[in-house]
């Protein structure tokens, strides 16, 4: 690339490096006054509800067969009600930072998943899982420093879970063929579990709108807003415009962003275990992605995108996901 093409691709790249990133503080900054389920369901429903409104001006239908809409929704469940919503309640309980090094193994679980599945894996990349999950096993480890819980850690770990599975099998579930109606379908769909779930939970009576916090309010704008549609903008367009080996680094610069900020913004500290295994995980990430976004063409690839944006991209089905998700 060179000229005005190389620096869209810098542009786009370093956005969803740094707003993926940024998403784990913004969730901790919107706990700290508001309810975590009903602020991570409203987000989703206003993140879907502005991808409709720009969908509908632009002339693109949203229609789908009702076995898309519960497709979608159950995708969407997996991956953004029960994913984003446990990092979000486990965010009330942990770090941010912690959050993220668990979320970080993700394209590893998925690997697993795979490998169970006996589909084709690569050695390197079966060993890279190996060492990643141990790197894991030494951040939920007791004794580690910084705020952290037993519940809010198998909350997180429970939600990467999730993520993975969705990411896993989704791809084989009858989606829309335009993604970015999946996408808004799923939005709204794990929206308004994350609602009920809210409700359910008893949030709806710890609501004080006199109680919540300008800087609360602000993150979770900035999670609806700019974490999901301009995250998920700039990450449609590079799946579409550059390598998919370049676009997939972000599965291990999202973590080391989080954890920076974490640690100059929230005064987040590592221990010396936890910090081995952020240094396992994110190196394991940096090994799997390489063996596995060099065969973009490659049949045994994960599709990527829970919208379909990209059907040939590694270990997760979450382009614009991320962006709504994080």
């Amino acid at each position: 690339m060179a000229g005005p093409a190389r620096w869209k691709f810098l542009t786009a790249l370093w956005t969803i490096y740094l707003v993926w990133g940024s998403t784990y503080f913004a969730i901790k900054i919107s706990v700290r006054t508001l309810p975590a389920f009903l602020s991570a369901g409203t987000r989703f429903l206003l993140a879907g509800a502005l991808l409709a409104l720009i969908l509908a001006v632009t002339g693109r239908s949203l229609r789908a067969s009702r076995r898309e809409l519960l497709s979608s929704a159950l995708l969407g469940i997996s991956l953004l009600g029960l994913g984003v919503g446990g990092v979000t309640l486990a965010e009330t309980r942990i770090d941010s930072s912690t959050a993220a090094m668990i979320a970080g193994t993700v394209p590893l679980q998925v690997i697993a998943l795979r490998t169970l599945a006996r589909e084709r894996v690569a050695l390197a990349t079966r060993l890279s899982v190996f060492v990643g999950l141990a790197g894991l096993a030494l951040v939920v480890l007791p004794g580690g420093g910084g705020s952290r819980s037993a519940v809010g850690l198998a909350l997180a770990v429970g939600a990467s879970i999730s993520w993975s599975l969705g990411s896993f099998f989704g791809h084989r579930l009858p989606l829309p063929r335009d993604g970015f109606v999946a996408t808004t379908w799923e939005m709204l769909g794990a929206g308004a579990f994350l609602l009920v779930l809210g409700v359910a939970g008893g949030e709806l009576g710890t609501v004080d709108p006199a109680g919540f916090s300008l800087e609360s309010i602000g993150a979770w704008l900035y999670l609806a807003v700019i974490g999901s549609l301009v995250g998920f903008t700039a990450y449609a367009w590079l799946l579409r415009n550059a390598p998919i080996s370049k676009v997939v680094t972000h599965q291990y610069v999202n973590p080391l962003v989080a954890i920076i900020l974490g640690a100059a913004l929230l005064d987040e500290q590592l221990s010396p275990a936890t910090g081995l295994g952020a240094a396992l995980i994110v190196g394991s990430v940096f090994v799997a992605v390489r063996r596995e976004g060099a065969k973009p063409s490659a049949p045994d690839v994960l599709p990527a995108t829970s919208q379909g944006v990209r059907e040939d991209a590694p270990f997760e089905r979450d382009a614009p996901r991320r962006s709504a998700a994080r």
